[in-house]
C-alpha cells in the first residue's frame, strides 16, 4: 500500500480502479440540429450532502445544447457547447458537479464548454437516482468515466472515417480531435453529427475502453466550484420552495402534533369563508406508515401566508392514539428496566452459526471474571431532527388526463413515486418528477411525506396544481428523527493493563427483534474482532415515533459512545488515549481482521496510517503545555467506506462554557479527490455538523416533539465553528464518498478533549455546562 498526503495545490493521484458488474449500456441518436447525445444506464444500488461549476479560473460557460431527450448524459451541439446531465439529486454535497466532472474527465471536454442539467426522476433510464450513504462516487466512479471515453472514442471514428487515417493515430485535447501526422484538427462540435452516426459501444466493448491514466488528468483532482453556486448567490430561485407554476394554489397541512394522529372534526367550512382561502378540506391518510399520508386538514389559498394564517383559526379535534402516552420520561424509565435484566438477544456478525452471539457472551464474560481491573460506564444521546435550512415543500399537479407531474426537494424520487402511486391511484409511468436542488436533506428527504401530501391535495381540490409549504414548526415537529439510544459498557484489563475484553448492552427501539430506522447497531463495532472477547447485547422498546438515517446513520451516535469509552478504557490502562488505539490496529489480531488488497472494508493498516498522520499534524505529543482549561481529544471511525480520525481541541470556561477552538482531519477516502474543493468543504461541513448535534435533543410530551424552531432546537452559530484543517492520504484504493463518514470521530474527540479539560466525562448528549464548570 502506497501512502501520501493530498495537498489541495498539488494532488497527487494514484492508480486505482473497482470491479465493473453492473449492467452499463450506451446508445446514440442523432440530436435536433446535427449535435449528438450520449446515454448510459447504470444499476448502481445507492441509498446520503457542498459546490458547481467551471475549474478554478475558467471561463462562464457557453450557452446550454440544444434541448435534448433527458436519458441523454452526453450531448454536443454544433457550436461545439456540451450538455452533461447530472443523474443524481442534489441536496448541497456537490454531486451535480461532481458526477459530471467524471464524464468531462474521459470525454477530454473543455470545462469551459460544459453546461450541466438536472435530470428528472427516470429508473427506466438511469437506474437509481439517489442522495444518500456516500454511494455516489464509488458507484459511478467506473461507469461515468467510461461513458466519456464511449463519447470520446465514437468523436475520434468520426474524424478518422472523414480524414481516412487510423483511429489509433489520433488524440484529442480540450474538445479537439488531433492528428498529429498531417497537422489536422476539428472541434467536438464539427464532428458531433458524423459521431452520432457511428455504433455505440456495447457492453463488452466498454470494458475495454482504454481510460486515462491519472497523470494527465485536467479536470479531476483540480478545484471545481459548484455548477449552482453563482445563482444561489445572485439568489435565483433554483430551490423547491422557489417553484412557481401556472394557476397554482398554495396549500398548508395542518397534522396531529402526535404521529398517525386521526381527524375526527374539523371546522372547515368555517376556514373556508375566510377571506383569501379558496379551499378547506380534511385529507384522510393511512396509519401504517408513520412517514407516509396521515390523517390531516389542508388549507388552500392564493398566497402562502393567507393559508398559514388560516391555520391558526383551525379548530380540529384528533384521535391521538396510543403513541399520545409516550413521552421521554417514560422511554428513559423503561431503557432502565431493560438496563437492569439481561439482554433480549445478543448480537451476531451476518451469517455466523446460530448460538454465535451467547457464545461470545460467555466467552467475553469469562474474560471479565478473570480481569485484574473492570472499567464500567453508560453513555446515552438523544432523539435529533434534521432541520434542514429549507422546510419540507413539494409543488404537485394531478392532471384530468390521469397523469401527474410533481416539482419535488427529494433525495429519493423512486419511494416518493411509489407512494404517490399508492394514494393516488396513477401509475409510475404517469408520474413525472421533477428534481429541483434541495436546501440540504441530510437524510430527511429520503422520505417524501411531503410529496405524496402534495399529490393528494392537489387530487382533492380537483386536480388543480398545488404548492404544499410547511412551517419551520412543521418540519421539526414532524421528522423522522435520529432515534436515541443508551448503551452500558464493561470493560476488562488483565494485570498488564492490556484490554481483553468488552460487553456492550444497547438499550434501543422495535419490536420482535427488529430495531425501528437507523436505531440499530453493527455486531462488529471495534474494537469487535481487535480484543481476545467483545459481545454486544440489545433490548428493543416499541415506539410510535418514525425514526430515520441523519448524516452518518448509526454512526452518528454510536461513536460517540465507543470511541468516548475507548478513552475510559484508556485512563485506565494508564495509557495514551492514541496509542492504545495504534495498540489495538497493530495488535496481533490486526492481520486476521484485514481485507484483501484494494478490496473495500474496515483496514487496521488504512486506519492506523491515518491516525500516525493525525498525531504529526496535530501535535498530539505536546498537549502536555496546553493552559489549564484547554484540552486535546482523539477519535476514529470507519463508515460509508471512509477511515478518518480527528483530534479536537477544546476550551472550557470556569462557568462551564466550552468551544471547540480547532479540529485536525485526516482521511483516507483513496486514490483520487475528484473536487478538492468540495471535499474539503464536506469534511468541514460535517465537522460543524458534528458539534451542533452535541448541543440539541429532541424530547416528547404525550406522544409529541416539544422543540418546535431553532429558539428551541439550536442549530450550530458561525462564531462556534472551529478552524479547521483537513488533510487526505492517497492510497491505492478506489476512491469513496465524502457526504458523510467525516462526521462521526468528530463527537467523541470534542468529547475526550472535553475531559481533557476538565476531568469531567462527557456520557451524555447533550452537553449540560452546569456539568462543565470548575474552579
Amino acid at each position: 500500500m502506497s501512502v501520501d498526503i493530498f495537498e489541495r495545490s498539488q494532488p497527487k493521484p494514484a492508480n486505482a480502479d473497482i470491479d465493473q458488474s453492473r449492467r452499463t449500456f450506451l446508445k446514440v441518436s442523432a440530436a435536433a440540429g446535427g449535435g449528438f447525445m450520449l446515454a448510459l444506464s447504470t444499476a448502481c444500488a445507492t441509498v446520503g450532502d457542498a459546490t458547481d461549476g467551471a475549474v478554478a479560473g475558467a471561463a462562464e460557460p457557453t450557452p446550454a445544447a440544444p434541448p435534448l431527450d433527458l436519458n441523454a448524459f452526453v450531448a454536443i451541439s454544433p457550436s461545439g457547447a456540451i450538455r452533461i446531465m447530472a443523474k443524481n439529486p442534489e441536496i448541497g454535497q456537490g454531486i451535480k458537479t461532481m458526477l459530471p466532472m467524471l464524464i468531462a474527465e474521459e470525454l477530454d471536454a473543455d470545462w469551459s464548454k460544459v453546461q450541466i442539467e438536472q435530470a428528472d426522476a427516470d429508473r427506466a433510464r438511469y437506474d437509481f437516482q439517489i442522495a444518500g450513504g456516500s454511494f455516489a462516487t464509488p458507484n459511478h466512479w467506473v461507469p461515468h468515466r467510461q461513458v466519456g471515453a464511449a463519447a470520446r472514442s465514437m468523436l475520434m471514428q468520426a474524424a478518422a472515417q472523414s480524414w481516412g487515417v487510423p483511429v489509433d493515430e489520433l488524440s484529442t485535447g480540450p474538445s479537439v480531435v488531433l492528428h498529429k501526422a498531417s497537422g489536422k484538427s476539428a472541434t467536438y462540435g464539427e464532428l458531433a453529427e458524423a459521431a452520432a452516426m457511428i455504433p455505440a459501444p456495447d457492453k463488452a466493448a466498454m470494458a475495454k475502453l482504454a481510460l486515462k491514466d491519472p497523470k494527465t488528468y485536467r479536470i479531476i483532482g483540480k478545484d471545481v466550484k459548484n455548477w449552482d453556486s453563482p445563482r444561489i448567490v445572485r439568489g435565483e430561485p433554483i430551490f423547491g420552495i422557489d417553484t412557481v407554476v401556472p394557476g397554482m394554489k398554495y396549500a398548508a397541512l395542518e397534522k396531529c402534533p402526535v404521529f398517525a394522529g386521526k381527524v375526527v372534526s374539523a371546522n372547515v367550512d368555517e376556514i373556508k369563508a375566510l377571506p383569501g382561502v379558496t379551499d378547506c378540506f380534511i385529507v384522510r391518510g393511512q396509519t401504517d406508515n408513520l412517514m407516509g399520508l396521515l390523517d390531516g386538514v389542508a388549507i388552500l389559498a392564493d398566497d402562502w401566508w393567507t393559508a398559514k394564517e388560516a391555520r391558526k383559526k383551525l379548530k380540529v379535534v384528533w384521535d391521538e392514539g396510543a403513541t399520545a402516552a409516550q413521552s421521554t420520561n417514560s422511554l428513559a424509565a423503561r431503557a432502565r428496566e431493560l438496563a437492569a435484566a439481561k439482554p433480549e438477544t445478543w448480537l451476531a456478525p451476518r451469517g455466523a452459526e446460530d448460538g454465535a452471539g451467547e457464545k461470545a457472551a460467555a466467552a467475553a464474560q469469562a474474560r471479565l471474571n478473570d480481569a485484574a481491573q473492570v472499567v464500567e460506564a453508560s453513555y446515552s444521546y438523544p432523539f435529533l431532527a434534521h432541520a434542514p435550512l429549507e422546510p419540507q415543500n413539494c409543488t404537485a399537479h394531478v392532471k384530468d388526463d390521469g397523469s401527474i407531474e410533481i416539482w419535488a426537494p427529494t433525495q429519493n424520487p423512486a419511494q416518493g413515486i411509489g407512494m404517490v402511486t399508492a394514494a393516488t391511484g396513477v401509475a409510475a409511468d404517469k408520474i413525472t418528477v421533477h428534481m429541483v436542488r434541495c436546501g440540504g436533506g441530510f437524510g430527511r428527504r429520503l422520505s417524501n411525506d411531503y410529496m405524496v401530501e402534495a399529490a393528494a391535495i392537489s387530487k382533492q381540490a380537483g386536480n388543480i396544481p398545488v404548492k404544499l409549504v410547511w412551517t419551520r414548526e412543521d418540519d421539526i415537529q414532524h421528522d423522522p428523527y435520529r432515534p436515541g439510544g443508551w448503551h452500558h459498557f464493561k470493560a476488562g484489563l488483565d494485570k498488564a493493563g492490556k484490554f481483553t475484553a468488552l460487553t456492550n448492552h444497547f438499550i434501543s427501539f422495535g419490536e420482535n427483534g427488529r430495531t425501528a430506522p437507523s436505531a440499530n447497531m453493527s455486531p462488529e463495532e471495534f474494537p469487535h474482532g481487535y480484543i481476545p472477547a467483545a459481545a454486544y447485547g440489545q433490548s428493543l422498546m416499541p415506539i410510535g415515533i418514525p425514526t430515520g438515517p441523519l448524516r452518518a446513520p448509526v454512526s452518528n451516535a454510536v461513536s460517540f459512545c465507543y470511541q468516548s469509552f475507548l478513552d475510559e478504557v484508556a485512563l485506565a490502562a494508564g495509557k495514551d488515549p492514541l496509542d492504545l488505539r495504534l495498540e489495538l490496529l497493530s495488535g496481533p489480531m490486526a492481520d486476521a481482521n484485514e481485507p484483501g488488497a484494494g478490496k473495500e472494508g474496515f483496514s487496521a493498516k488504512r486506519m492506523s496510517a491515518v491516525l500516525k498522520e493525525l498525531r504529526a499534524r496535530s501535535g498530539w505529543d505536546n498537549r502536555a503545555s496546553l493552559p489549564k482549561g484547554v484540552g486535546m481529544g482523539c477519535a476514529f471511525y470507519f463508515s460509508h467506506r471512509g477511515h478518518f480520525a480527528h483530534v479536537a481541541k477544546v476550551k472550557v470556561e470556569q462557568n462551564g462554557n466550552w468551544r471547540v477552538h480547532k479540529v485536525w482531519v485526516v482521511a483516507d477516502v483513496g486514490a483520487h479527490i475528484i473536487n478538492p474543493t468540495n471535499a474539503h468543504n464536506q469534511c468541514e461541513g460535517s465537522v460543524i455538523d458534528g458539534i451542533g448535534e452535541m448541543m440539541q435533543q429532541i424530547t416528547y410530551e404525550k406522544g409529541r416533539a416539544v422543540q418546535s424552531n431553532f429558539f428551541d432546537m439550536p442549530l450550530i452559530r458561525m462564531n462556534q465553528a472551529p478552524e479547521i484543517d483537513v488533510h487526505f492520504l492517497i492510497t491505492d484504493y478506489a476512491p469513496t464518498g465524502l457526504g458523510e463518514p467525516a462526521l462521526p470521530p468528530t463527537l467523541p474527540a470534542v468529547a475526550n478533549a472535553i475531559f481533557a479539560a476538565t476531568g469531567k466525562r462527557i456520557r451524555d448528549l447533550p452537553v449540560n455546562n452546569a456539568d462543565l464548570r470548575w474552579a
